[in-house]
């Protein structure tokens, strides 16, 4: 493992990493990546599915060293006696665990607020399900999938003859994943403002989703309104699609602002189109798309990739290219900013992953290393929280680890 002795803006922060697959995981990794001590507990025998989810390379989940990273990680079986205990000594010099367990579990096992609160009363318990914490639904299995059916965003996406269209990617949960770290700096910074100690964050991947989604209940509440799926296009501007160039390239171009709007119709040969009446407001525009889109389609398609973008650049016109996975890790922007670094790995040797969310000028985060294998730091983590050799062989002995 690679430390870092830059100063960090979490540094000091202890969070016990209890959650599976993606949301609690990702809320946890993004802390460590700004300097929080990050301690990932898995159980001994059904360690966190994310390991074994997508490509692997010489048995190793890839998935794992991104979603991984910047944790220590220990093996301990809850459900034990043993392991129940050790995690009430680890609870209490926590400053943050977060869980995904379905409501009740942790009660099941005497590991609810009332006990957790108890070992540690300015520990901030974050739970993270799909539902919530109560409700009709509340007890229910759920993931993400469920989130984007169930929130509207399948409903809209998709061509307008087509069927609802689920994301390619955990959308729902990656951003219930930034909501619940924003949420637990959120009760942390209550907790040393007040005085008055820690408290239970309910984050339920159903609803950031809806944030996301813009104000579509607010449409619907004062309108009556129910966006419809548009495909690529927008209601609420145009042009705004994906256009084919000459050499079979794609491109996006948005018109959100009317000056680029005009920029966008001088530049492909049709400022007439300006003068119209109903080009004066985005809406309005948007009824037109059949007009600009065959405006800016047809321009386009005479013209390569390369061409396309350097004139609109030239237009200062708000364009971009359709890059695959490929395209993004040579993308100069991106190499400028290092949004793709190299981390050595232990197991794998160099990898190349996202580098952490933003960037702060005097306390920058920083990935001190991959993802670890399963329990490879349980005796130095257990050992450093005071448990001798004999109390490790009787937790080992009891299946606790």
């Amino acid at each position: 493992m690679t430390e870092t002795t830059t100063t960090t803006p979490l540094s000091g922060l202890r969070v016990l990493d209890l959650a599976t697959l993606f949301a609690g995981p990702l809320a946890a990794t993004m802390l460590g990546d700004f300097g929080a001590e990050v301690i990932k507990v898995e159980h001994p025998a059904k360690p966190d599915p994310s390991r074994g989810h997508g490509p692997s390379k010489d048995g190793i989940g890839l998935w794992w060293k991104l979603l991984g990273r910047n944790k220590r990680t220990i093996t301990l079986d809850l459900s034990k006696p043993g392991g129940r205990d050790t995690l009430l000594r680890l609870a209490a010099t926590a400053d943050v665990i977060i869980e995904n367990f379905r409501p009740g579990t942790l009660e099941k096992w005497d590991l609810g607020w009332a006990e957790l609160s108890a070992a540690n009363p300015r520990l901030v318990l974050a739970r993270v399900t799909a539902f919530g914490q109560f409700g009709p639904y509340a007890h229910r299995p759920g993931f993400g999938t469920l989130a984007e059916a169930m929130s509207g965003f399948a409903a809209i996406t998709g061509e307008p003859d087509a069927p609802p269209t689920l994301p390619p990617f955990g959308l729902a949960d990656s951003i219930a994943g930034l909501a619940t770290a924003y949420a637990v700096m959120t009760a942390l910074a209550a907790r040393d403002r007040t005085g008055e100690g820690g408290q239970v964050v309910d984050m339920a991947i159903i609803e950031p989703i809806l944030t996301a989604l813009g104000p579509q209940p607010l449409w619907y509440d004062q309108l009556g309104h129910v966006q419809p799926r548009t495909g690529n296009r927008s209601q609420n501007n145009a042009p705004r699609n994906t256009y084919r160039t000459a050499d079979g390239s794609w491109v996006a171009v948005s018109t959100s602002a009317q000056s680029i709007a005009e920029r966008v119709m001088r530049l492909v040969g049709r400022p007439e189109l300006i003068d119209e009446p109903w080009f004066a407001t985005g809406a309005d525009r948007a009824r037109h798309a059949d007009i600009l889109d065959a405006a800016v389609g047809d321009w386009i398609a005479q013209r390569t990739r390369t061409e396309v973008l350097a004139a609109f650049e030239k237009a200062e016109a708000a364009v971009a290219p359709i890059q695959d996975v490929r395209d993004v890790m040579s993308d100069p922007q991106y190499q400028a900013l290092d949004t793709i670094t190299t981390v050595d790995d232990p197991e794998l040797g160099p990898l190349r992953m996202q580098n952490v969310l933003f960037r702060l000028s005097a306390t920058p985060g920083a990935i001190r290393w991959p993802g670890r294998p399963h329990g490879a730091d349980t005796d130095t983590v257990l050992t450093e929280l005071g448990l001798t050799d004999t109390e490790l062989t009787a937790l080992r002995r009891e299946g606790a680890l």
